[in-house]
């Protein structure tokens, strides 16, 4: 009875009350799901100190133990795991001026923005939701069309690739399937961090390629600090060095050859062919739309102002932030998890279109690279990998390629 008097009890309360202990309960329900997720995944880190079977051949002892290591630092002190991968292999004179340079950028995108924003939904009238939701499309697609060209190179030194093998090689790949391809790019990214990327972009028939230099072993930092160190010569044929120094740079290096950065281009260019980028842009202005549509429905409704402390007062951009923020909180997870299963089967599917090419083999031992180079831990919990990794577990992909490998 006493529980049954206890929800009584809170119904019974003013609307501002009940909505306010209802965004408490979610935020506790939440942080507390998240922390058990988190458990989980820490006793995989603790338990397994050990390489897995399926990776005995491909991955030694001292990586498997670095990775674990580092995963579980970062899962106890992600803060500072978070801020040392952001200052990683650079100096602090170089995260104080990128720190300035992105707070510059961010106010005078967001400044703008938002006052416009705040402006068309003071003077839309009752449809100011369909004319906010077109002022952030478009504000999408211009941020969208100029990041790459004007904004990251405020970050990083963007240099086009040289002519070469590799160049005629992407481009080969390229036109096999009518990606209109115009510039590739080389960024200079290991001054940020050790992680590897690649990634397209541009609208239309004006497509660009941008290659990290930690994907490319011919251009990674941190292979010439390697063969400096290591007294080995800069040649491919490696003769006249012992074999214990070329197994020891070996394990060492970072990036991939140039037939693994093609698989890797060819999971990318996946993406596009299968109209994976056109149907999250769609997803995502679906989601914009119905949250401006919502947020029409609320913005009138006092109770919520009331129960942030706002009784006398509905000022637009705190309706803004309780909305958003608070009210939607429930759907936004749901939303989160939804999107990262649909990006799981989009990985799998790109992985798949690069098989297709004939570039499982390569796209096989390129993922292991990358989980090497990204310090990944191979090895996750279910439940935990299900609601947190929007790409799957390293173990899986490769499951995926090992059918045709050999293709």
């Amino acid at each position: 009875m006493g529980m049954w008097a206890s929800l009584d009890a809170m119904w019974e309360m003013p609307a501002e009350k009940r909505i306010f202990g209802a965004v408490l309960l979610f935020s506790w329900t939440v942080y507390l799901w998240e922390t058990f997720l988190a458990q989980r995944q820490r006793r995989i880190y603790k338990t397994t100190t050990h390489v897995p079977l399926e990776l005995g051949q491909i991955m030694d002892s001292e990586t498997f133990e670095k990775s674990r290591l580092y995963q579980l630092d970062k899962s106890t002190f992600s803060f500072w795991s978070g801020l040392y991968s952001e200052i990683e292999g650079t100096t602090l004179g170089f995260f104080m001026k990128d720190a300035v340079k992105k707070f510059i950028v961010t106010q005078c995108i967001l400044l703008p923005v938002s006052s416009l924003l705040l402006y068309i939904i003071k003077i839309g009238g009752d449809y100011f939701f369909i004319y906010a939701w077109l002022f952030t499309l478009v504000v999408s697609l211009v941020l969208v069309t100029i990041y790459a060209d004007y904004i990251a190179p405020l970050f990083d030194k963007f240099t086009p690739l040289p002519e070469g093998k590799l160049k005629q090689e992407i481009e080969v790949m390229a036109k096999s399937i009518d990606f209109p391809l115009t510039k590739v790019y080389v960024v200079e990214g290991s001054k940020r961090s050790s992680h590897s990327n690649a990634y397209f972009y541009g609208f239309f028939k004006n497509k660009r390629i941008v290659l990290f230099d930690t994907l490319l072993e011919e251009y990674s930092v941190l292979n010439k600090a390697i063969l400096e160190e290591s007294g080995v010569e800069a040649r491919k044929d490696g003769e006249g060095d012992s074999e214990e120094i070329k197994a020891n740079v070996k394990n060492k290096k970072q990036g991939c050859k140039n037939e693994e950065v093609l698989a890797v281009l060819g999971h990318e260019l996946g993406h596009w062919k299968l109209g994976h980028t056109v149907k999250n842009i769609i997803i995502s202005q679906m989601n914009s739309f119905l949250c401006f549509f919502l947020f029409a429905v609320l913005i009138g409704r006092k109770e919520l102002f009331s129960a942030f402390g706002f009784y006398n007062s509905q000022p637009t951009l705190i309706g803004l932030l309780i909305i958003f923020q608070f009210i939607f909180s429930p759907y936004n997870e749901v939303l989160s998890f939804c999107l990262t299963v649909l990006s799981r089967r989009f990985e799998f599917q790109a992985d798949a279109f690069a098989k297709k090419l004939g570039k499982a083999k390569d796209l096989y031992s390129a993922l292991i690279k990358l989980n090497k180079d990204n310090l990944g831990f191979p090895v996750s919990d279910w439940l935990f990998s299900m609601w947190h990794y929007s790409h799957p577990p390293l173990l899986e992909r490769l499951q995926a390629l090992e059918s045709s490998k050999q293709d």
